[in-house]
Parts: structure tokens; sequence; C-alpha cells
């Protein structure tokens, strides 16, 4: 699936879902210093552009007719670390979104802080993509529970074209850990020390975390311990002489880069790159959520004509049953999400939806048949395969 990825910043997003198997085939990114960054770890193009300029902006992403559009409009003005009042560079969610209303991909991803889907430049965009013909599924992910060591919360939105709203939820809420990922559990044993200092907003706040815990937001700033630091009650441990601020190189591995990964710019840009980045893990759990989803609608569409003709020749049902029957199927996906096989454990989930339960006891023994039989025919696809 050719993808284009907008604000792409150093990569972060590009990385996990290049990582998932989708094909990134140009990004656009208006800093010098992250367009830098991008081009030295990634094959494809990256074009230095300013978005704000729509018209020229689908000019040049039109070339490359892709299939998927992500990315994440600049936040700083939805931030909570800063004075939350939304200004010029809110405007580029709306760019975003009219890019997206004139190219027309089959689905796209926009990432940005939780608080932005509250936003005024949010709801405009919100409207721009339903009158498109876009289903949105709209969601704020924990990081620490898809996979990187760090409470960092995200808003995704992502869009398909003549789905219903919602269409993902359910599947990627699935999947979610249930535990938080600590630094211990992402790095095992290869850490040297324990605790250490993340400068807070103010100091009211801790300062001092543990490896056994997941690892605060990493922000763009980092800063050494302060002489004179009295301690908190609530840091993981007193300061001393061991606990130190982390390097760069540790703050882009928390935000679960690779370490063979090039930053370029000085301490303050790489810094800044870094947190601005979206962490490539959670980009990958979006990234391979999507994937599953767009493959179950491919193989149930692949499977239509064949399965129709299996129910007509091989249960002798009429033509018009089996249309029925593949109806309740796609219903039963669209009620909760169908990766794959229709198993007892997907039944069991779809059992257990408001919307499955709502509907009258025939349509639910209706749809229950309708999925054993597709898969019957599955599974013996499969097997004469």
């Amino acid at each position: 699936m050719k993808t284009v990825d907008l604000f792409a910043g150093c990569g972060g997003m590009s990385l996990g879902f290049q990582n998932t198997g989708f094909n990134i085939v140009a990004a656009f990114e208006f800093w010098d210093i992250a367009a830098k960054c991008y081009e030295d770890n990634f094959d494809h193009p990256v074009f230095k552009s300013d978005l704000s300029n729509v018209e020229s902006a689908i000019e040049q992403i039109r070339r490359f007719s892709p299939d998927l559009i992500i990315g994440g409009p600049p936040c700083q003005d939805f931030s909570h670390a800063g004075k939350r009042v939304e200004a010029s560079r809110a405007s580029l969610t709306e760019s975003y979104a009219k890019i997206i209303e004139n190219i027309k991909p089959q689905y796209f991803v926009m990432e940005n802080v939780d608080r932005a889907q509250k936003s005024k430049a949010f709801e405009k965009a919100e409207n721009i993509f339903k009158n498109a013909g876009y289903g949105l599924t709209k969601i704020v992910l924990d990081a620490s529970k898809c996979g990187v060591p760090q409470k960092r919360k995200r808003f995704f939105c992502i869009g398909a074209l003549g789905k219903d709203n919602d269409f993902m939820k359910k599947s990627i809420e699935s999947g979610l850990s249930q535990k938080s990922t600590t630094l211990r559990d992402y790095f095992g044993d290869t850490l040297d020390f324990e605790y250490y200092y993340r400068h807070p907003r103010n100091y009211n706040r801790r300062a001092i975390f543990s490896i056994d815990e997941p690892a605060p937001t990493i922000r763009g700033v980092n800063r050494p311990v302060p002489k004179g630091y009295s301690g908190h009650p609530n840091d993981a441990c007193p300061i001393s002489e061991n606990v130190r601020a982390l390097t760069t190189l540790e703050r882009s591995l928390i935000q679960t880069f690779p370490a063979t990964f090039k930053w370029c710019g000085n301490k303050t840009e790489m810094e800044q790159m870094i947190g601005n980045a979206v962490p490539v893990k959670l980009a990958e759990y979006v990234a391979l959520k999507l994937k599953q989803y767009i493959i179950s609608q491919e193989v149930i569409e692949e499977n239509k004509e064949s399965f129709v003709k299996w129910l007509v020749e091989e249960k002798k049902f009429t033509p018009r049953s089996a249309s029925d029957t593949l109806s309740r199927i796609r219903r039963a996906d669209k009620i909760c999400h169908l990766n794959g096989a229709p198993t007892d454990y997907y039944c069991f989930l779809l059992q257990k939806e408001e919307a499955y339960i709502e509907l009258s006891g025939s349509v639910r023994s209706q749809m229950k048949r309708a999925l054993a039989l597709y898969n019957s025919f599955i599974l013996q696809s499969v097997t004469e395969a």
C-alpha cells in the first residue's frame, strides 16, 4: 500500500509503518534539520514543503497516488506544555484535512496530542473528513500499553472511505496490554542505572523516576539535575550523585527508535526532534491494526464470489440465500471487526457487543449460522490449498 507521510518530522511514524510492511513512497517536512535527519535514515524522498499552501501540496502529493496518508500536524498549540491557545500552527490540522479531501486516499491516519480532539481546529477537520466520505475511528492511546516504555498519551484519527464510524475501535482496544511497559520490561538488564532525573515543568512535580515504571512523556527539553535540587516527596528515590538526567541516545531509545538511527544537528535540535516524534512502537501498533483490518476486508471481498458459489454448489443455497448469508457476515464485521476466520473466540467477542445484543433473536441466529458457514468455507479452502 503506497503511503505518504505529512509533517513527518524525523520519521517516527514512517519507521513504524515501514516496519509493519507499508510502502512509504514520500515524506513532507518543513523543518530543515528534521528533513535532513529523515533523509539520512530512509531511502525514499523527503520534500521540504510548506503544507499550509494546500494547493501546492496537493499537486506535489497527487503525483505519488497514495493509498494511505499518515501524519501529525504540529501540535504545540494543543500541547499540555504550551499555553493551550490555538494559533497559526493549529490551522495546519485543517490543511491536513483539506489535503485528504482532495487526494482521497483509501485510508488516512492523523496523530496528535490527546487534547487536540477537543480543539476547534480538529472539529473543522472532522467535518471535512466526514463530508469527504470517510468513516472515522477516534481514539486516545497510552503508548505504554502499546509496547513503548513511556507514559505518553496520543490521539489518533483513522479514516477509511465508505466505512462506518468506529470501524477499527474494538480491534485497536482489544490488542492493548493490560500492563504498562516499564523501562526494565523493554531494556532488560542493559541499563546501567536504576533511577534517573527528568526535569519537571515546575517543582510541584516529581523529578526522579525508577526503571520499574514507564518513563514520563519524553519532551523536547532535557536538562541536567540543577544544583541544589532538594527532591520531591514523590521522587522514586532521594537525590544523590548517582542520579543523572538521561542522555540524548537514551531518550531516543525510550521513544523506541533503534540504536542505529542516525541523528543530526546540535544537541538542542536533536532533543526537540526526539521529543516531537511519534514513538516508533506506537506507530507500529496502529499500523499493524490497520494492516489487519485492510487484509480482513480484502479477504472478505476476494472470497465473496467463491463463498457465494460454494454456498450454492455445495450447500445447495439459492443465489438469494447465499447473498443474504454474505450480507450477514459483513454486518457482523461492522459490529466486531473480523480479522480472518470467524473463530469461536471471535464469536464470543461478537456476542458481548451491545449492537449484537440489541438484535432480535432470529437475526442473531442467522448471523451465527452465516459465520459458521464462512468459517467452514475458509477452513476447507485452506485445507485444499
